[in-house]
Formats: C-alpha cells, structure tokens, sequence
C-alpha cells in the first residue's frame, strides 16, 4: 500500500508524463505544417479543336481512309486485269494503323467544332453547287446530333473491321471491308454534305458491277466470278 507520500510522487510523476504527451501532440502540428503539401494538379477539361470538320477530313480521315483502299485495288483495263494488294508485313501494318487511325478519327468528329476554316465561313453559296453551304450543313447536324454520331459509329465499326482483316491477312476481306468504309463514308456525305444527290448516287451504286478477286480453281488454274 502507497503511503500518501508514494501517493504524491505517483500523482506527480503521471502529471509530467501527461505534460510531455501534450508537448509532443502538439508540436506534431507545427511539424507538419511547415512540409509542403503538393498541390493537385488543375485540369483543364476544355477541348479546343485545332481543324474545321472540312479540315479533318480532307487533312486526316480522307488520306487514311486512302490506306485501306489503296491497299487492295483492280483494275480492269482492255490490257487486261491488274491487281494491287498486301505482299509484305509492312503492307500489313500500314492498313492496321489506318484502320486504327481511321476509327480514332470518329471520336474527333463528334467534338464539336465549325463546319470550315474560319476564313471560308459567310463565304455566297453559288447556285447549282451539290454541297449545302456550311451553316446548313451545321444546323442540319445540331438539330439531330444522334445522327450524327450515327454516322460517325459507322464508319468506326467499319474501320475496326478493316484492323481485324489487315491482322489475319484476309485479302478478300480487305476487298469487302473497302467496300464497307466506302459506303459509311457515303451515307454520311449522303445525309449532310449533298443530300439532293441521293437518289443518283444510290441508283449508281445499285447498278454498279462489283468483280470478286481470281480464286485458284481445284486445278491450280485461276477462276473468275461474274
């Protein structure tokens, strides 16, 4: 049992622990307030396009777009049939990255932006001309922008499938995939750029003959389907 003088120096003692705790708790902040807290970075999540759409697609999207159907060609001459397509890994990969690039190129279409260059806007619409003038070409597109990113979800897909092809080396498909990229292209220019032309464009594709590549046959000749 604690004398009341072992009681005094006990009480004391716990006194001077409690006392340095409290030194220690408090400085804490004092330490830490003098560290610098890294700041977060402020980001700004504002697109600011550099290109008109008519930018883009003469600039990006058309000269991709170039790399896919440039890359399997006929061509039916009366000298006789000349055919271009893939020979090396390279030719490969060039129709892989312009499908990759191609089908990125759809996001881009989607932020909003103007019609053309700054410098070509208010500029007189001459009468006879197949191309609606900017201003109607945007109202057309703000009115419905469902549509619109329809449109650029097609030629997507469309390019998507050309990577598909161009990776398991598919020559036909290449042919088919062309084709499917050309037609989403078309669709769009169709609905915005010159709808009046609708009616020819869809008659001349309907009447179009298509020509599939030479097959070796069995025998190891050449085949042709008409």
């Amino acid at each position: 049992m604690l004398t009341s003088r072992g009681r005094l120096i006990a009480w004391a003692g716990l006194v001077f622990v409690a006392a340095l705790a409290s030194q220690q708790c408090s400085s804490k902040p004092a330490a830490t307030s003098t560290a610098a807290t890294p700041a977060a970075p402020s980001l700004d999540s504002s697109l600011a396009p550099t290109l008109s759409v008519k930018e883009l697609m003469e600039h990006i999207i058309d000269p991709t777009s170039d790399w896919i159907f440039d890359a399997a060609v006929i061509d039916i001459t009366r000298k006789g049939v000349t055919e271009t397509k893939p020979l090396s890994d390279d030719d490969w990969l060039k129709v892989e990255r312009g499908g990759y690039v191609l089908a990125e190129s759809t996001n881009l279409l989607k932020i909003p932006r103007r019609m053309v260059p700054a410098d070509e806007e208010g500029k007189p619409h001459q009468p006879g001309e197949p191309e609606l003038p900017p201003e109607q070409i945007q109202a057309k597109i703000e009115k419905d922008r469902a549509l619109w990113y329809k449109h650029a979800d097609g030629l997507k897909a469309a390019a998507l499938e050309a990577v598909q092809v161009a990776k398991a080396r598919d020559l036909d498909g290449l042919f088919k995939v062309g084709d499917k990229v050309d037609k989403a292209c078309e669709a769009c220019h169709l609905e915005y750029w010159y709808p009046g032309d609708r009616e020819a464009v869809l008659k001349d594709q309907n009447s179009t003959v298509t020509y599939d590549p030479p097959k070796p046959s069995s025998s190891g000749a050449a085949s042709k389907k008409k």
